[in-house]
């Protein structure tokens, strides 16, 4: 298997523009997500994929400058950009991340990749439980090809995973179970909005420089609530 790491980030968001390069306790939220992954055990392709549009020349400049890989594609049609980006690198298997998510469980995304070859899934994901902005999704390079070449509607190439999805009947689609302790699908640990910023800085400043875990987080939001 050859694992690819795809972070979507793109400096356009309606809710918060410029957020993937917005300064959380010293350190960009995309230097955060990037960050998070120096605690994954297997290697891995990373690489932050950003569109074409001028406005993104910051997002390769910034990754230039910190010996990261940046590939640019459509703005619109990400489903195309992830295509075009994984087939450009080889990879097997991709796991989408995107670079609004400063608090990716890194030892859940291991469980998840396991679960997904052991398993031999198509699209593996885990959602539902966690935190949200906290799980991610893994899918093999035969079920991207499937989608990039039936999946026309405009969510379809909007939205990387949405024929999954709507075709779940095409795939072997698998869920990771979440142990109880990490359980809280309503509490947002994603950076859409000003208050998503705030949370964020706050969680980032109480974990002092190290990195937050998500019961933890929990703990941390619970008690301020």
């Amino acid at each position: 298997m050859t694992l690819g790491i795809i972070i979507q980030a793109r400096m356009g968001s309606t809710r918060l523009p410029g957020k993937v390069l917005r300064d959380i306790s010293g350190k960009p939220l995309l230097g955060h997500a990037l960050g998070r992954l120096q605690m994954l055990k297997r290697p891995a392709k990373v690489v932050v994929a950003t569109s074409s549009a001028g406005e993104n020349d910051v997002i390769e400049a910034w990754c230039l400058e910190h010996g990261v890989s940046c590939f640019r594609g459509d703005e619109a049609d990400v489903l195309d950009r992830y295509f075009q980006c994984a087939r450009s690198l080889g990879m097997s298997d991709i796991v989408r991340l995107t670079a609004d998510n400063p608090f990716t469980d890194i030892e859940e995304l291991e469980r998840l990749i396991d679960l997904h070859q052991k398993q031999g899934f198509d699209y593996t994901h885990a959602f539902g439980q966690l935190p949200i902005g906290v799980g991610a999704e893994i899918f093999t390079f035969e079920a991207l090809s499937r989608s990039h070449r039936e999946g026309k509607l405009p969510h379809h190439r909007e939205h990387v995973n949405e024929y999954f999805t709507d075709r779940p009947e095409l795939f072997k689609i698998g869920q990771l179970d979440i142990p109880s302790a990490k359980v809280s699908p309503n509490l947002r640990l994603t950076v859409d909005t000003e208050e998503d910023w705030r949370r964020a800085c706050a969680l980032a400043a109480q974990a002092g420089g190290t990195w937050l875990g998500t019961e933890e987080a929990i703990r941390l939001c619970s008690s301020s609530a």
